[in-house]
């Protein structure tokens, strides 16, 4: 793997004529995340269950979205033929959140419509809580993460500033340099890491919504069905 390098300059020595004599330090992206210090580990972590989060939900919600436009249509002929078994047949074979929410009403049919409509209603709820499952996780890690990364950076400084005071006659970059290293990669880290849960976290939250829509306008339609004389 090509490492991505960051160039060190560090003076070693000086010669009789006062030539100073350099050295460049090559270090990839495992080095720079070891010099983050303990508080990084937190946020590798967050970052580790934020992108299975983002890929479970997604693949869950993709599933949720199938959407057959003749669905509704070979409802509403089956229901009102009377066929309750063909559309509940139905139903089960589509396998999709509005599908097992008409499932539930369908079953439900010869009883007064105010029944029919609770019990949509609360499937349908149990049915959105099923697709929101981890986001309330998602969202939080999208601001947990950056003020981890300050805290890093807090933590990092306080190094910086106590190897100060204990050298404070002979300072040497070297002494500090780790307290730096610690401050910067662990801001930078939470701040990836928070970004990128906050747009997985909207994107996830716009294909839920769609989904939501859909099974609002179904239902309705699914009641409206109710109301028409059947043979």
């Amino acid at each position: 793997m090509k490492n991505i390098l960051l160039q060190v300059t560090d003076v070693v020595a000086t010669d009789s004529a006062g030539i100073i004599i350099k050295n460049e330090e090559s270090m990839n992206v495992m080095d720079l995340a070891l010099k983050g210090g303990y508080m990084l580990l937190p946020i590798v972590i967050l970052s580790i269950i934020a992108v299975y989060l983002l890929i479970e939900r997604y693949l869950t919600i993709k599933k949720a979205r199938k959407f057959d436009p003749t669905f509704m249509a070979r409802i509403k002929e089956m229901v009102l033929d009377g066929n309750i078994k063909g559309a509940e047949s139905l139903c089960e074979s589509a396998n999709t959140p509005t599908a097992r929410m008409l499932s539930k009403g369908i079953s439900r049919i010869g009883k007064p419509l105010k029944d029919i409509q609770v019990a949509v209603h609360n499937v349908g709820n149990l049915e959105v809580s099923k697709l929101e499952k981890g986001m309330a996780l998602l969202a939080t890690i999208s601001g947990a993460a950056p003020m981890l990364g300050f805290l890093g950076t807090v933590t990092g400084m306080i190094k910086t500033f106590y190897t100060l005071s204990q050298n404070a006659d002979s300072v040497d970059v070297g002494d500090f340099s780790g307290g730096i290293y610690e401050a910067m990669i662990t801001t930078v880290g939470g701040l990836i890491v928070g970004i990128f849960a906050y747009i997985s976290y909207n994107i996830l939250t716009s294909m839920i919504d769609k989904v939501i829509y859909r099974m609002e306008s179904t239902s309705m339609e699914f009641l409206d069905i109710l109301h028409e004389p059947m043979s």
